[in-house]
């Protein structure tokens, strides 16, 4: 189905589903919840780099209400803006889409985007503005989940790990929820277009041998908004940020249960980026440098086990996701509960629920490796996704070129290392069969043979439905 062949049943069912985004619009978050004042503990760091120095020292830095945000609420609240030189003003965003257009637009600084709205930007990819965007570093890697309502757990589906990787098994009971219900109720949500959630949507559905572009449809849904969707049947599934899985299983909202983690798809996956535009990089260079490392040091705190409790009630503030403590803590903590309606504890115990700078030694991927890295293979496996899905017509010809321009991995060593941070001495890694789903790995020196090894696979530009 192509742009231009929309059908009326589908049309009609995405402006019901516009209609219930708009009547949640209230449940968008105001900008007046921005955090106003520097905690005693900030105030109290000295500065080891003057302002004075920096050519842009006051900067707007966007968030949004996810777990992801913990780096940027400790670097505010524990002072590590104030002491690289910083004066920032945090902006807490709607939505994936404001964050990654703030940038580009220039309301903002910089802004956490969603793994692929770098790249994609680079490319013009379907859903992104072409635009010269830029990252130096992840913010996490993991931290993300899907989510499926009860209708789907009272059909039979239950959390992929207890298929004990029997893809076929899950297949026939995924093949036959589908089926059970008319085409048009087979709703996925995603934040936005283009990304890596997307992506992971599209490739565990064509694993299982369902073609997502024919089968179910997508819509694009802020997070603070995908458990009332949920709730009010708008759509069945979900894949987001935590605290917006944790808050979906019983015993809080209880719509849904935890169908998989992310890093259950692609253990190791980057989640978040740091984005500027090329621009902010090339006038303010010392700026950059104050930033990055602001973020490296926030990130390391983060990381810690003795601080994950405290990041998790730090971030439950109004000013950040508002959500409680109970909801924010099992993903930073690691005490991760998928739920469930049948009364059986799901908790798995594991810092890799979120990884903020640490790899655990069977993911790191070279000696020096640690989560703030940016891979520039991992910016190729996106765009072999963007084709796959045709989303550009095929992976660019400069593609490792756009990869290096886009990530900015001789910025992030030069940085680190005046912070005494060993990095790998690559940009690229084979990702091995064991890290995916599928047992499929994947070699970024040939992203052409890897995209058509894959048998269900676009060949044009797919409809996508955005909404919110």
């Amino acid at each position: 189905m192509n742009q231009n062949s929309i059908s009326r049943r589908a049309f009609l069912g995405g402006l019901g589903a516009t209609v219930v985004s708009g009547s949640l619009s209230s449940c968008a978050i105001n900008a007046s919840r921005n955090p106003t004042a520097l905690s005693e503990a900030a105030l109290a760091v000295a500065p080891i780099i003057d302002p004075k120095t920096l050519e842009k020292p006051n900067l707007t830095i966007g968030y949004v209400p996810v777990n992801d945000c913990a780096p940027f609420a400790v670097a505010w609240e524990k002072g590590f803006f104030r002491k690289y030189g910083l004066n920032v003003k945090l902006s807490r965003e709607s939505s994936w889409a404001n964050s990654r257009d703030g940038i580009i637009f220039g309301r903002l600084d910089a802004s956490p985007v969603v793994s692929g709205a770098v790249t994609n930007a680079r490319t013009g990819a379907e859903g992104a503005r072409k635009a010269p965007l830029c990252a130096a570093m992840t913010i996490h890697r993991h931290g993300n989940a899907m989510t499926m309502d009860r209708g789907m757990w009272d059909y039979g589906i239950r959390p992929l790990r207890e298929y004990n990787g029997d893809l076929d098994r899950f297949g026939k009971d995924l093949r036959g929820y589908f089926d059970s219900i008319p085409i048009e109720n087979r709703i996925w949500a995603v934040v936005l277009s283009s990304s890596i959630y997307e992506y992971f949507v599209r490739y565990l559905a064509a694993s299982m041998g369902i073609n997502p572009t024919e089968e179910f449809r997508l819509l694009i849904i802020p997070p603070p908004q995908m458990v009332n969707n949920v709730r009010m049947g708008t759509m069945q599934a979900y894949m987001v940020a935590e605290p917006w899985n944790t808050r979906a299983i019983s015993g809080n909202e209880g719509v849904g249960f935890t169908f998989a983690q992310g890093r259950e798809i692609w253990q190791g996956h980057p989640d978040r980026v740091l984005a500027v535009m090329e621009s902010f990089i090339e006038r303010y260079p010392k700026t950059y440098r104050s930033l990055v490392k602001a973020m490296i040091e926030a990130c390391q705190y983060c990381d810690k086990p003795e601080n994950r409790a405290e990041v998790a009630e730090i971030i439950s503030g109004r000013s950040f996701t508002g959500a409680k403590p109970k909801v924010t803590r099992p993903a930073i903590v690691g005490d991760y509960n998928y739920g469930g309606f049948d009364g059986r504890e799901r908790v798995v115990n594991s810092p890799e629920t979120t990884i903020f700078f640490k790899m655990p030694e069977d993911i790191a991927k070279a000696p020096g490796d640690h989560s703030t890295f940016l891979w520039q293979s991992e910016s190729l496996w996106l765009m072999t996704q963007a084709a796959r899905w045709g989303q550009i017509a095929e992976i660019p010809k400069k593609a490792e070129e756009i990869a290096r321009k886009a990530w900015r991995t001789d910025l992030y060593r030069e940085i680190a290392g005046e912070m005494g941070v060993i990095c790998p001495a690559e940009d690229h890694y084979i990702a091995p069969a064991s890290a995916f789903v599928d047992r499929k790995a994947f070699d970024p020196g040939d992203p052409i043979g890897y995209l058509k090894s894959f048998e269900i696979r676009a060949n044009a530009p797919k409809s996508f439905y955005q909404y919110g």
